[in-house]
Order: C-alpha cells, then structure tokens, then sequence
C-alpha cells in the first residue's frame, strides 16, 4: 500500500486523538514518513493506551511534529 493511501486510511483516526492538529507526508533521515503534528507533545504516561500515535501504520514510519497551536488568519494578516 502506498504512503499515500495509508496517510488516507488513518486520517481520520489519527484526527480524533489529543492534540492532534494534521496528517500529511514527510521525510525523516531520508525516508517518507507520515507526519502527524500536534499542537504539543505529551508524555506517553498521560495518555490512554488508543490515544497513542502508533510507531508504524501499515509497514510506514510516523514522526510526530509539534506545531503549537493552528489558527485561521484573515487575508490582511496573510499579507504581511
């Protein structure tokens, strides 16, 4: 299965754990790897065991990014 379609496919459930703010693709130490960002990383030891963003889905790496907190910005701010 590409790494398109596993993104795809686990979309949704990687959406609706604590913090998680995207999905995308990326690269980490020269390999695509499915980037989950969140607005802040969290021990492990906080988490409940299905909240817990898997090393590997379906046969590819995930790197976990903290990105802060993701908020809209109208056209003016944009611009700048």
């Amino acid at each position: 299965m590409s790494i398109e379609d596993v993104r795809a496919k686990h979309e949704e459930q990687l959406m609706q754990m604590p913090n998680v703010a995207g999905v995308g693709i990326g690269e980490k130490a020269g390999k695509a790897v499915i980037k989950v960002f969140v607005t802040h990383k969290v021990p492990k030891t906080d988490l409940q065991p299905q909240d817990i963003v898997p090393k590997m889905l379906d046969g590819w790496e995930t790197d976990i990014e903290e990105i802060g907190a993701v908020t809209q910005q109208t056209e003016s701010q944009q611009k700048k």
